[in-house]
């Protein structure tokens, strides 16, 4: 299983990125729910973004911020300072033994155990 962080799902509507699309079409990729938070609560959204991202929303498997998720992400934070949303996102990540993709690794570098790839490396190298 791979979770994306919300910059992949912002890289996946852009068309120069058609590998992360691809990835969302074959493999399990999932998000967590906070995600939607993240990439439509944007406050300098435009409204053709709202329609792209919404119709991604409903396309992809959203992982709920479960009890289970919001302690692993409270343990998280009280290890290091992270933000509310990069916390639940690598407790989700971490509790379904999935990678996490992200093109901001250092974000998620110090989550002990937690499985980072930049899927993104190699198209922008």
């Amino acid at each position: 299983m791979i979770v994306f962080d919300s910059n992949m799902i912002i890289y996946a509507a852009d068309p120069r990125y058609g590998s992360l699309r691809r990835l969302i079409e074959e493999g399990e990729c999932v998000v967590s729910a906070i995600s939607k938070v993240e990439v439509l609560g944007y406050h300098k959204i435009e409204p053709e973004e709202v329609v792209i991202f919404n119709e991604f929303f409903r396309f992809m498997k959203q992982i709920p911020v479960t009890d289970e998720v919001l302690d692993k992400a409270v343990a998280l934070r009280q290890q290091k300072n992270t933000s509310v949303c990069d916390a639940v996102i690598g407790a989700t990540a971490l509790l379904f033994g999935a990678e996490l993709y992200t093109r901001n690794t250092k974000d998620f570098t110090l989550i002990p155990g937690l499985r980072i790839v930049n899927p993104l490396d190699e198209e922008t190298s």
